[in-house]
């Protein structure tokens, strides 16, 4: 068994600050919404993201083996443009609380992704914490109050959410294998800008040409703050929290997604804050707790066939 990694704290505290900046994300991208289609909008945050790389990019420049870029472009293409084209199309036909609480089911995903194809055995505690922190998000988004009238939830709408969360488990899982060769920055940099690319020649084709003209400054700010705080600076936490971590267990900390959208909307939105979502809080909490610092996962070695 390998000796106890001595970054595992700082390794959850990545991972959990990337799950707190994500929660602002469907927050951002309700804002933007508002004033253009998908498409721009996505393309908009990454765009401001791969400003926030194209520095490092250029201070990272690294050799990459024709294999190791197929599965780079592979993982930027799942990562970027299919994954985010597909949640925030999901998003834009049901209501924020519904997509968090399909976001709360990406821990179990990642669970059982990492024990499939990462050879990763995470023991009964640890699965017991995923259980209990998806629980919580469950209570957090529907102890929330909705709007049933125009711009309530559908089933489309989140079955889009849950299959985007699909697709970005393989690129999880791509980005892992990755890590283990290159860093933290070559991975998230040359991800983002290179899904980047892939939005610039598919969104002007199929949505055409980005608005520049009649977008207020508030929709420029959310964009904004999503392609830097939700984008680069999430990126660049989670995959270094992911060379520190298990990615079954660094997935509990996705849960606190929920958690913020929903402090986001007491505070900016004057939503309402049932009980339910109050214990909902404190499950995710103490999920996290438990999970870091009573739960261990093993890596099964493979036998050759």
């Amino acid at each position: 068994m390998a000796s106890p990694n001595p970054h595992r704290t700082l390794g959850f505290a990545a991972c959990a600050a990337a799950g707190a900046l994500w929660g602002t994300g469907f927050f951002f991208g309700k804002i933007a919404l508002a004033e253009m289609s998908v498409g721009h909008m996505v393309f908009y945050r990454f765009f401001f993201a791969a400003i926030a790389f194209v520095p490092i990019v250029w201070m990272h420049r690294t050799h990459i083996p024709a294999r190791d870029w197929r599965l780079l472009l592979l993982g930027a293409f799942l990562g970027v443009p299919l994954q985010f084209l597909l949640q925030f199309k999901g998003l834009s036909l049901t209501t924020v609380a519904h997509a968090s609480l399909m976001v709360g089911t990406m821990p179990v995903i990642l669970a059982i992704g990492a024990a499939i194809f990462a050879h990763e055995r995470m023991d009964r505690t640890g699965w017991f914490s995923l259980l209990a922190s998806t629980t919580g998000a469950a209570l957090i988004a529907s102890g929330g109050a909705r709007n049933t009238t125009a711009g309530g939830p559908t089933l489309a709408g989140d079955l889009l959410v849950v299959f985007s969360l699909c697709i970005a488990l393989f690129w999880v899982l791509l980005n892992k294998h990755l890590l283990q060769t290159y860093s933290t920055w070559v991975v998230s940099s040359y991800t983002v800008c290179s899904g980047f690319l892939m939005l610039a020649a598919y969104t002007p084709f199929v949505n055409g040409p980005p608005p520049v003209h009649g977008v207020s400054l508030k929709a420029w700010l959310a964009l904004a703050a999503s392609g830097v705080l939700c984008t680069a600076a999430t990126t660049s936490l989670w995959n270094w929290g992911m060379t520190q971590v298990p990615a079954s267990q660094a997935g509990v900390f996705l849960n606190l997604e929920p958690l913020v959208g929903s402090v986001l909307g007491i505070v900016l939105l004057r939503e309402k804050l049932g009980h339910s979502a109050m214990i909902g809080g404190l499950l995710i909490v103490l999920s996290a707790i438990v999970l870091t610092t009573r739960s261990r996962t093993t890596v099964r070695s493979q036998v050759p066939a």
